[in-house]
C-alpha cells in the first residue's frame, strides 16, 4: 500500500521558481564544452571530479567548492575540475540517510519538495561563487528533470548500471554520463550499459513516451568490484584498464573513455589510498600512450576535513564514506597538474 503524503510540483514549476540566470547558462555551456572535449579526445586535459561522498549540508559544500574554484585558476591549463555535489545517496540496504534530495536536513525525515529546492539553490550558488558547474549521481532517473539543467556531468552508480531505466535515460542526456562498472566488476555488463546509453531509445518517462538519439558521451568509470565474500577487487591497474580498452575496441563504441574512481572498492574505502592510486595511474599514462589516450581522469572523494563521522558535528566532514581532507586534496590536484 502506498500512502500519498505530498504532491510534488512538476519540474517546470520548480525550475521557474529557481532558474539559472543567462550568465550562469553561458557559464554552464562553456563548462559542458570543456568536459565534452576531454571525453571526445579533443583536449589533452585531465578531468578531475572531486568532492564529498554526499553533499549533506550546503555551507561546507559551498566552502569546499569556493576553494576548488580558486585552485582551478592554478591548474586550468592542465585539468578540468568538476565539483562532486552528490545530492542522492544509494544505500545497500535501502535505509538510512538517502541524500539531500530526500532529506535536506539529515536529522529530519524526508521532505522531497524542500530537498529539490535545496539542491537547486546549492548548485546555483556553487556556480556563482566558484565558476564551476557540478557532477551528481543519477540515482533516481525520474528526478533528472529537476536538476538536469544544472549539471555538467552525470554518473550512474555501480548498483544502477544494470538497470534498464538508468541506461535509457542516460541515452537522452546531452552531457557526459559516466557509468560505473557493476558491483560484480563485469566488463561485459559495463560495456553493454554504455552501448545502451549510446543508442537511440524509445520508452516511457514521467507519463510521456519519449525518444532519444543516444548519448555518444556515455563512458566507463572503474570503481573496483566486490566478490561473493565481500572482498574488494581493485580494477584501476594497468592490466584491467587495457582489458576494458580492448572491449571498447571490439564493441564499436564511440569516444572510448575511462574515469578511474580512486575510492570505493579500488581503495577498499581507505581514503588516503586515493593518493597512491592516482599516482600509479599517472605513471601508467606516462608509460603507455594507449593507456593515456583512454584514461581521461579521476573521481576523488574529498571534503574539508578528512575521514568521516556518524553525526554532523564537525563542519565539512563526511557523514557517509570517508574522504580526503582539503590539504591532501590540494596537494594531489597540484601534483596531477604537474604530471599531465
Amino acid at each position: 500500500m502506498f500512502e500519498r503524503q505530498k504532491k510534488i510540483p512538476a519540474a517546470e514549476e520548480i525550475i521557474a521558481e529557481l532558474p539559472l540566470s543567462a550568465e550562469l547558462k553561458k557559464l554552464k555551456a562553456e563548462r559542458d564544452a570543456l568536459i565534452k572535449d576531454v571525453i571526445c579526445g579533443k583536449s589533452d586535459k585531465l578531468l578531475v571530479i572531486t568532492g564529498p561522498c554526499s553533499a549533506h549540508e550546503a555551507a561546507p559544500v559551498l566552502e569546499y567548492v569556493k576553494r576548488l574554484g580558486k585552485l582551478n585558476e592554478k591548474v586550468k591549463e592542465k585539468l578540468v575540475l568538476v565539483p562532486r555535489i552528490y545530492t542522492n545517496k544509494p544505500r545497500s540496504r535501502g535505509v538510512g540517510y538517502k541524500g539531500m534530495f530526500s532529506q535536506p536536513d539529515p536529522a529530519k525525515s524526508e521532505d522531497i519538495v524542500k530537498g529539490i529546492h535545496a539542491i537547486r539553490t546549492l548548485n546555483i550558488r556553487a556556480m556563482e561563487i566558484s565558476g564551476l558547474s557540478a557532477a551528481d549521481e543519477m540515482l533516481y532517473p525520474a528526478n533528472f528533470d529537476y536538476v538536469g539543467d544544472l549539471l555538467s556531468y552525470n554518473a550512474v552508480g555501480a548498483r544502477s548500471c544494470e538497470n534498464q531505466l538508468h541506461r535509457l535515460v542516460a541515452s537522452g542526456i546531452d552531457e557526459p554520463v559516466g557509468i560505473k562498472n557493476p558491483m560484480s566488476g563485469s566488463v561485459k555488463v559495463l560495456l553493454n550499459s554504455i552501448y545502451a546509453a549510446q543508442s537511440e531509445q524509445t520508452f516511457k518517462l514521467n507519463s510521456w513516451q519519449v525518444k532519444t538519439c543516444g548519448n555518444p558521451l556515455a563512458h566507463a568509470i572503474l570503481r573496483g568490484a566486490v566478490d561473493g565474500y565481500g572482498n574488494d577487487i581493485p580494477n584501476f591497474h594497468y592490466e584491467t584498464v587495457m582489458q576494458v580498452a580492448e572491449g571498447y575496441a571490439s564493441s564499436g563504441l564511440k569516444n572510448p573513455a575511462i574515469i578511474i574512481d580512486a575510492n570505493h572498492s579500488n581503495s577498499a574505502k581507505k581514503f588516503k589510498q586515493q593518493i597512491r592510486i592516482c599516482e600509479e595511474v599517472m605513471h601508467n599514462r606516462l608509460f603507455d600512450s594507449d593507456f593515456k589516450s583512454i584514461v581521461k581522469g579521476f573521481m576523488i572523494e574529498s571534503f574539508l576535513e578528512e575521514g568521516n563521522q556518524d553525526e554532523d558535528l564537525i563542519f565539512g566532514k563526511s557523514i557517509t564514506d570517508p574522504c580526503l581532507g582539503w590539504a591532501d586534496t590540494e596537494r594531489l590536484i597540484l601534483d596531477l597538474a604537474d604530471k599531465v
